[in-house]
């Protein structure tokens, strides 16, 4: 098998979402949003998740709207990285 083709079978997801701090060094938490139905009201709500994600550098700012892909494990609670 080629490498082409193994990877894009572990592309990772990836997610767009707001950068809601930048306080520790090359992380910053982003948090993104989903709009779901509920199973049994069927009223639609937003639910939003923090992920911390690795950002080298300290480049994105709070507020930025961002693209988050998945990557091997960083950290013990980063698993994501600034597209």
């Amino acid at each position: 098998m080629d490498k082409t083709t193994e990877t894009n079978q572990n592309k990772g997801r990836v997610l767009r979402g707001t950068v809601v701090g930048t306080n520790m060094k090359d992380t910053c938490t982003v948090a993104v949003e989903r709009y779901v139905q509920h199973p049994k009201y069927k009223k639609y709500q937003r639910l939003s998740k923090k992920y911390l994600v690795h950002d080298a550098g300290n480049t994105a700012a709070v507020g930025d709207k961002v693209e988050i892909k998945e990557v091997a494990p960083i950290s013990k609670r980063k698993h994501f990285t600034i597209v």
